[in-house]
């Protein structure tokens, strides 16, 4: 069991972790969320004793192995097999010993001790990691020197997962997998046989992969049972308790001072004023459990409306090597109103295809025909690392704002989630989450036509995330995205690619399908010549056939969108009279209004009666309107 008792740290002498406390059984399945920058990884760092508490105590079992992902990367010469192989410390030590003891007696209880641990296996064990990984058979023989530093964190991941600690500590471990290697990743810490602390952003991951949330918030710590949608209806209903018991408790507090002020100096009320007034000192005030708000995304809306399609491919090839295309035969569009999902293992030419399509690459073969007024916006991870250190969110803005005044800029700033504290700190002292939340900023400046989105939640928290799916989802432009957060594609996508095979074809299925496909492979490929690029009998579509469906798309899409922008103003109005009927519950959960303004107080119920009518008629016409898209489609 891993106890942590009365911890507290600082950092540059903020408050980061207050006296918390909690402990995680053998076996348990922890995952650690809370806010960007409120100490998660520090908690891990400390753990491990790479950082010393100001207070506080951290034990485990004394036979208990403690284990994580090493910041160094694995390089040189050795082989990737041999990497992972090397990590079980006990295993290599005595396979080394082996080679070289004399003495009978050792080497028989070397043998024996090899046998117990299953040393021979081993091998075959660590392979099946690394292909989980991504590595197929040809890579793990490859050094270590040959991958990129993405895929070399693979290789410490997967060192780490075959060393089997009682005890794994993962930080983010999703942000340098794929989709693939994420949901292989999710089976084998279901599987696991011991105690996992993980922090992640992916909610899919945090939902099948954990049995318990460990909640870091205004420097506590909470544990719930469950994955990280439980959690999160467990602390939404704590809340609403919470703020509930709060009001009556400052209602009886405004009633009891005011018996007191008014009864104090009458002789005949003294001693019941007295009464009242120890009721008052010991009654224990309840803190408002409201959290830190989460600054919204905002993608400004295009200014300028375009005809269909945005982008087209044709027979179009790309690469980065003359002669030596990534992709080829790509036939593909991307209209005003879509919503793409680029899936497809690392490597495949997801991020090539966004490069073809922004401008970075030209076409090697074919044509790629794009609208003269097409602005695109693009953001991707490497960026962050290309981000001036010294510059400021002010200064950043300034510069896309030549003309406009000081107080244009400090409140476009505020708007962009860079209030006072830190529109003049310096890129290189943010968090990766305001560095993410600065690069979307300066891609959707000017209000794109398209939205290029690589990987966009691999800095950001649970909650954050959210507010981008928000964002996305508000968008009037296309959007197209790549990314392995499951829960980001299924909640703003209704289009999917698949990357693969040396090309790129529209994918039928959806993503549970995808899932279903993946885990059934076990770490292959799709095949080229799949249902995603063939006919119904297997066997490849020819050119005018791919000329043929994209006509037929074409005129599909053109007949529907009247109704899908008349499905989008719908929930528009919908949702402004859910905020009006909002706004009238919250005037009358005021119990006073009923006795001070009992007509306003009925004049509110009429008018909520009245709006809830309203939105249920919407609503039918909404699901009878999005019944009928869902038919066409």
């Amino acid at each position: 069991m891993l106890h942590i008792n009365n911890l507290s740290y600082r950092i540059e002498g903020r408050l980061l972790i207050d006296d918390a406390s909690f402990a995680i059984p053998d076996g348990h399945k922890v995952g650690l969320v809370g806010r960007n920058g409120t100490g998660k990884t520090s908690l891990l760092k400390l753990i491990i004793g790479q950082i010393q508490a100001d207070d506080g105590t951290i034990s485990w079992p004394k036979n208990h192995r403690l284990g994580h992902v090493t910041q160094e990367v694995p390089s040189g010469s050795t082989s990737l097999i041999d990497i992972v192989l090397e990590a079980d410390l006990e295993r290599d030590a005595l396979m080394k010993e082996a080679e070289t003891a004399t003495d009978p007696h050792r080497i028989a209880d070397i043998q024996t001790r090899l046998v117990d641990i299953d040393a021979y296996t081993a091998p075959a064990r660590a392979a099946t990691i690394l292909a989980g990984l991504g590595f197929d058979e040809e890579a793990q023989q490859r050094p270590a020197s040959d991958f990129s530093g993405g895929w070399r964190m693979r290789v410490a991941l997967a060192a780490a997962l075959f060393a089997a600690p009682d005890i794994l500590l993962l930080d983010e471990p999703s942000n340098y997998l794929d989709l693939e290697g994420t949901l292989w990743l999710e089976q084998f810490l279901r599987g696991y046989p011991h105690t996992v602390l993980m922090v992640s952003h992916n909610r899919e991951l945090l939902n099948k992969a954990v049995t318990h949330i460990l909640h870091l918030n205004q420097r506590k710590m909470t544990l719930y049972t469950g994955g990280y949608d439980s959690f999160e209806a467990a602390r939404r209903e704590q809340q609403r308790l919470e703020m509930k018991l709060k009001k009556k408790q400052d209602d009886d507090r405004r009633r009891l001072e005011a018996f007191v002020d008014r009864f104090r100096a009458k002789a005949s009320k003294a001693k019941q004023a007295q009464s009242r007034l120890k009721v008052l000192s010991n009654m224990k005030p309840i803190a408002a459990q409201v959290e830190d708000r989460v600054a919204p995304f905002i993608f400004p809306q295009p200014d300028t409306q375009l005809g269909n399609p945005l982008i087209r491919l044709d027979d179009a090839s790309v690469g980065y090597t003359e002669g030596k295309p990534i992709l080829r035969d790509l036939n593909l569009r991307i209209d005003i109103d879509d919503r793409i999902g680029l899936l497809g293992s690392n490597g495949n030419g997801k991020s090539t295809l966004a490069k073809l399509f922004i401008g970075h690459l030209k076409p090697m073969d074919g044509f790629k025909k794009i609208s003269k007024k097409c602005n695109i916006g693009y953001f991707a991870q490497h960026q962050m690392d290309e981000l001036s250190d010294v510059q400021s969110p002010y200064e950043a803005v300034a510069e896309l704002m030549p003309d406009a005044t000081e107080a244009q800029k400090r409140s476009k700033c505020a708007q962009l989630g860079f209030g006072p504290d830190k529109a003049d700190t310096k890129a290189g002292a943010l968090s990766g989450g305001e560095k993410a939340r600065l690069l979307f900023a300066i891609a959707s400046f000017h209000g794109p036509h398209l939205l290029i989105l690589d990987e966009p939640t691999n800095h950001l928290d649970v909650d954050s995330c959210e507010m981008l799916i928000h964002a996305i989802n508000e968008y009037e432009g296309a959007v197209l995205i790549i990314s392995h957060d499951r829960h980001l594609l299924e909640a703003t996508v209704d289009r999917l690619w698949l990357v693969g095979g040396g090309s790129a074809a529209p994918y039928e299925g959806d993503m549970e399908s995808y899932r279903a496909e993946l885990l059934r492979q076990r770490g292959g490929r799709p095949d080229k010549n799949s249902k995603t690029n063939s006919n119904a009998g297997g066997t490849p579509l020819t050119r005018e056939q791919r000329q043929e469906e994209r006509r037929l798309a074409a005129e599909a899409r053109a007949l529907l969108a009247p109704k899908r922008k008349e499905l989008k103003k719908l929930e528009t109005a919908i949702s402004r009279l859910q905020a009006d009927i909002k706004k009238i519950d919250d005037a009358l959960a005021d119990v006073d209004l009923y006795e001070e303004e009992p007509e306003k107080a009925k004049a509110y119920g009429i008018e909520r009666g009245k709006l809830q009518a309203e939105v249920e008629a919407l609503e039918e016409e909404w699901l009878s309107l999005g019944a009928e898209l869902e038919g066409a489609g």
